[in-house]
């Protein structure tokens, strides 16, 4: 069982995410296609842009809701799953051209292997929201525990995913024959 301070900060930081992943997307829906299509894992008529903005940001609010808080960790655990595979088959492919589109599109940060890696660790932490958690209920301190949490979890998220966007890249080539 999960204590709920674990179990709401963890969902509070993955709601902070999908949400922030559907407004990224939301934002300039045209290029979010053109990033969408550039995978090739459907055809090209079935890539609807919207659709995805829209289950994230239905995961992010069921996340904060307890009712659907199991199922929406399972959506977002299997989404991200997808993202991975997504990810892992065009690296496979050969494809590390693409755009991740997981930061600003005009910063167009190509996919890697660590993404790869970033996403099914992610989904991981997400699947065990889902679990059932203890009947202890929030105190005040646990409360001011989980918005700092949420808060430190989110910049350390955002730090990594950063560096590693930036510093990856860079060693790869660097490593490459001349």
């Amino acid at each position: 069982m999960i204590d709920p301070a674990i179990g709401t900060l963890l969902a509070g930081t993955f709601a902070l995410l999908f949400a922030s992943a559907a407004l990224h997307k939301i934002r300039d829906l045209a290029v979010f296609a053109e990033v969408l299509n550039a995978y090739r894992v459907l055809p090209r008529g079935l890539t609807v842009p919207w659709v995805l903005p829209l289950i994230e940001a239905a995961i992010a609010a069921g996340l904060l809701v307890p009712a659907s808080r199991a199922a929406a960790a399972l959506a977002g655990a299997l989404l991200l799953l997808i993202y991975a595979l997504a990810m892992a088959l065009n690296l496979h492919r050969g494809r590390r051209d693409l755009s991740c589109g997981c930061g600003a599109f005009e910063e167009r940060r190509p996919i890697a292997p660590w993404m790869v890696g970033r996403n099914l660790l992610l989904a991981v932490a997400l699947a065990a929201v889902g679990l059932p958690w203890s009947a202890r209920v929030l105190e005040p301190t646990d409360l001011l525990t989980v918005g700092a949490g949420v808060t430190l979890v989110s910049l350390l998220y955002m730090c990594a995913d950063r560096l590693l966007g930036r510093i990856v890249p860079k060693v790869a080539l660097w490593q490459e024959p001349r």
